[in-house]
């Protein structure tokens, strides 16, 4: 019996060993492949900034090769031989993947908020300006882009429709890019092929065209191309354009991947190159654009400095959003971020729900302004209490990144759409995110209302420091003259002011008669400062030659007022607050406020 156990034994490892031999060759050969194939798949960028790149050596190639050796090693061993030499590089590959991933934990660590706010804060430069100086004042709207992306993608559907030999192999992206095309703002979007089976039709012949729409006059048209776009995010294989982009560029860390057209029409995709200038990987900022012809494949680097003129979405608007906060929340420190938050700031958020309708969540929003044939964003700045008020708002250049902040108190953007949509309330009709224009020095937000279907129904103008003005109407220019008789702006007598109805009423301290005194010159009085304490029973914002000023009445019947600009923590203040000033009452009875603190 021992015999024949022993025989069984013998015959088994001689079927083990050809296997074995033909294992420890065909292992590698199959791990090279795999490598090459998963490159080829997740498109790393081959430099060391690129988390994409620590994720591959450390999933791609480290682990499965420790894998490979150790099954390599059990293998000898099952044939009875020593596994010694191979123990010891093995063990070193899973010592070198631990390493490599303390070392990456280390380092996303160190580039983090907590060791470099002020150099977060620094990377965006914010300069300060003046509304009226930087947004001309509109003598009309017709020429104003009220346009959303989601009334783009119906109108550019509808218009792709109709086009019976395109609409079956190709659809419209709905990745559209607002542009200023031959000082006009534009959204534009490429046709894509409608699945894999459709590219592999029409691969040979390309994607035909693609679409603009005119935001202003809510009209959309096909444009053909001569010859068709080959390199396109829709394509597979080598014609897939990130994978050309990726193949021409190995090491460049490249995003916001977007359709635009230059100045003659001519189609391009631009991808914005990013990097990172505080650790490995914090401190993100656009140091260039990669342009590529999406019919020859040629393609374009360009630093941030020299991008061409017709490029509009250089600096994409999300990136430029998390920028300024960084700057708004940082500048004083990473631990007043978390405790104090003095001076802390951000922009503007909205709400979104999920499909259900269920769930909410908050996301930075923001609207496009055309100036200067160049693409502005423009968003709110809030204090980082939550609060339904803007202490200011930025716009914010795209191809350059140049950023200005107005100080402008009023009501923020969600705000704004509400009361437009209260206006209407009986209809149901949703407010579109804002554009902001300039009405006779008046920031002011215009918007379209929409029924269920998306379809636009009336426009809204809101005023940005008294959003309880408000006008709808059918049509723009109907809506621009009722706001303009509203806030008296058109000569006639103001109709609609609240504030003036407020006074009018005799229960405000606030009076017209104070207004109007305050409004011959905002000069600092001439005397000692005195202390006094008071509960603030009204508050109110008056803009006085481009500046804003805040007026609060005291239960002790005097009014009290301070530049905003001096102080941004007035936003913070609230009727009924006690607070203690330091001031100088001026020859009308009015102080002028030096310091100001809020009594706990």
């Amino acid at each position: 019996m021992a015999k024949k156990k022993k025989k069984m034994e013998f015959e088994t490892m001689q079927v083990k060993l050809p296997h074995v031999k033909g294992l420890s060759i065909v292992l590698p050969v199959i791990y090279i492949l795999w490598v090459a194939v998963m490159y080829y798949l997740l498109l790393p960028a081959l430099n060391i900034h690129s988390r994409g790149l620590w994720l591959f050596v450390l999933g791609v190639i480290l682990f499965p090769l420790g894998i490979i050796g150790a099954l390599v090693s059990a293998a000898r061993k099952a044939e009875g031989k020593s596994a010694g030499k191979l123990e010891k590089p093995v063990n070193g590959i899973f010592a070198a993947v631990g390493v490599i991933g303390i070392l990456f934990l280390i380092l996303l660590f160190y580039g983090s908020k907590m060791f470099h706010a002020q150099a977060y804060a620094d990377i965006l430069t914010i300069e300060d300006s003046d509304f009226n100086s930087d947004i001309n004042t509109a003598s009309s709207v017709s020429k104003i882009a009220l346009m959303d992306t989601d009334s783009a993608v119906l109108l550019g559907n509808r218009e792709i429709g109709s086009l019976s030999e395109v609409v079956s192999q190709y659809n419209v992206s709905e990745d559209y890019t607002q542009i200023d095309y031959q000082g006009a703002p534009t959204k534009v979007s490429a046709l894509e092929y409608a699945g894999f089976f459709k590219y592999m039709g029409n691969k040979e012949n390309g994607v035909p065209g693609y679409i603009t729409v005119d935001p202003v006059g809510q009209k959309a048209q096909y444009v053909p191309v001569k010859e068709g776009m080959i390199y396109v995010p829709s394509a597979y294989f080598d014609k897939d354009l990130r994978r050309h982009i990726r193949m021409n560029y190995p090491d460049k860390l490249f995003g916001n991947l977007h359709f635009e057209v230059d100045e003659d029409g001519k189609p391009y995709y631009i991808a914005s190159v990013y990097k990172y200038t505080i650790g490995l990987f914090g401190g993100e900022t656009v140091e260039g654009a990669i342009s590529c012809d999406p019919i020859s494949g040629d393609c374009q680097y360009y630093d941030a400095s020299e991008v061409p003129n017709w490029m509009d979405d250089v600096f994409d608007g999300d990136l430029l959003v998390e920028q300024y906060n960084w700057y708004g929340e940082l500048s004083n420190g990473f631990m007043n971020s978390i405790f104090g938050k003095k001076g802390c700031k951000k922009c503007t958020e909205t709400v979104v729900e999920d499909e259900d309708g269920d769930e909410e969540s908050y996301e930075a929003n923001f609207g496009y302004v055309a100036k200067d044939g160049d693409i502005w964003i423009y968003t709110g700045v809030t204090s980082v209490n939550d609060d339904a008020s803007n202490i200011g708002f930025i716009l914010v250049n795209e191809r350059t990144s140049e950023a200005h902040y107005y100080s402008i108190a009023g009501a923020d953007e969600s705000s704004a759409m509400a009361a437009a949509e209260g206006e209407v309330q009986e209809k149901g009709y949703r407010a579109s995110f804002p554009s902001l224009i300039n009405v006779d020095g008046q920031p002011t937000y215009i918007m379209v209302l929409k029924d269920a279907s998306g379809i636009v129904k009336l426009y809204g103008m809101v005023n940005v420091e008294s959003y309880n003005m408000v006008t709808t109407a059918a049509s723009l220019d109907e809506c621009f003259a009722k706001y303009r008789k509203m806030t008296g702006s058109d000569g006639t007598e103001n109709t609609g002011n609240p504030e003036e109805a407020e006074n009018s009423s005799g229960d405000s301290n606030i009076t017209a008669g104070n207004a109007q005194t305050a409004a011959k010159g905002k000069t600092i009085p001439e005397g000692e400062t005195e202390t006094r304490s008071f509960v603030i029973s009204e508050m109110q914002y008056v803009e006085i030659a481009g500046e804003t000023y805040v007026y609060l009445a005291g239960d002790d019947g005097m009014v009290y007022w301070q530049k905003f600009s001096d102080n941004e923590q007035l936003i913070f203040l609230h009727e009924g607050d006690t607070v203690t000033v330091n001031g100088i009452m001026d020859k009308d009875n009015i102080y002028w406020i030096d310091t100001i603190g809020i009594m706990q």
